[in-house]
C-alpha cells in the first residue's frame, strides 16, 4: 500500500500508486506521489517514467472522508497543496511521463493524466471531474488538455465522464487496449521514448513545457482559490457530508 517505484527496463521507471479500495489519496499520499515522480525524473539513468495504479481504478481523487473527519481546514489545505505538488511533479518531471490508466480516473486523476506527456488507457477506463457534486472546484485546467473547450465545460458542469475511446478520438489518448495488455502497452511506449539520448530527451521535455500556451501551475492555483471560497461559504461541507453518507464506492474530488 502506498507509492512504490520499480525499474522493469533500462531507462524506464514505473511509479505505482496503491491506496485501497479506490485510490482516493490522503494528504500524505499526494506528497508521496510527488516525491516519487520527482525522484524518478531526477535519476540520470531514467529517460521515461510510467505512472500506474493498482486496484479497481487509476485514481478517484482526494480522500474526502479524511477531510470530513479532520477538524478545521487542515486536511483541505493539505489536499490542495498536495494535489498541486503531485500535478506539478508530473508536469515538471525532467523526462516524459506516460500515464497508464485503467478503470476510473476522476478528480485528481485528471490532474495527473492531464499533466502527463502521454496516456495509454484500458478499454474500461473512464475520465471525469465530479467536482461540483463533491463541493469542490478545480482541474478544469487539466481536463482542457484532454478535450476541446466546449466539451470540457459541458463535462465540468454536468460531472459526466467520457470513455478512453472518446479521448482516443480527440487525440489525447495514445492507445486503448484490453485491460490485461495495459502495462505492456505503456511500457512499450516508454521503451521507445527511453531509447532516445538521455540529454536530448530532457532538453525536449523542457522545450515543450516552455512553449505551452497555458501555465498549468498558475491556472490550477487560480481554480483552487474558488474551492476555498466554496468551503468558506459552507456549501462544500454540505456536499462532502452527503457524499460520505452515501458511501459511494467510487468518488473523490481532485482538490
Amino acid at each position: 500500500m502506498g507509492v512504490s517505484t520499480a525499474a522493469p527496463d533500462e531507462g524506464v521507471s514505473v511509479v505505482n500508486v496503491d491506496f485501497p479500495p479506490v485510490n482516493a489519496l490522503p494528504v500524505q499520499g499526494w506528497y508521496e506521489l510527488a516525491a516519487a515522480v520527482r525522484a524518478a525524473g531526477a535519476d540520470p539513468k531514467v529517460r521515461c517514467v510510467v505512472l500506474t495504479a493498482s486496484g479497481r481504478g487509476f485514481n478517484a481523487g482526494a480522500d474526502i472522508k479524511e477531510m470530513q473527519r479532520t477538524d478545521g481546514h487542515a486536511a483541505l489545505v493539505g489536499t490542495n497543496r498536495g494535489c498541486y505538488e503531485a500535478f506539478a511533479a508530473v508536469y515538471d518531471c525532467e523526462v516524459p511521463v506516460v500515464a497508464a490508466v485503467h478503470g476510473f480516473c476522476l478528480g485528481g486523476g485528471i490532474g495527473l493524466v492531464g499533466n502527463a506527456d502521454a496516456i495509454v488507457a484500458s478499454e474500461d477506463a473512464t475520465f471525469g471531474l465530479p467536482e461540483l457534486d463533491r463541493g469542490a472546484l478545480g482541474a478544469a485546467t487539466h481536463l482542457a488538455r484532454l478535450v476541446p473547450q466546449h466539451l470540457m465545460r459541458t463535462l465540468y458542469y454536468t460531472s459526466r465522464t467520457v470513455t478512453a475511446q472518446e479521448l482516443y478520438r480527440h487525440g489525447s489518448v495514445w492507445r486503448v487496449v484490453p485491460r490485461g495488455q495495459l502495462t505492456e502497452a505503456a511500457l512499450e511506449l516508454a521503451r521507445e521514448i527511453a531509447a532516445k539520448d538521455g540529454l536530448l530527451i530532457r532538453l525536449a521535455k523542457a522545450a515543450i513545457n516552455g512553449i505551452d500556451p497555458v501555465d498549468v501551475r498558475r491556472s490550477y492555483r487560480f481554480e483552487q482559490g474558488f474551492t476555498f471560497e466554496a468551503n468558506l461559504s459552507g456549501v462544500s461541507d454540505r456536499h462532502r457530508d452527503a457524499f460520505v453518507a452515501s458511501k459511494s464506492p467510487e468518488g473523490g474530488a481532485g482538490e
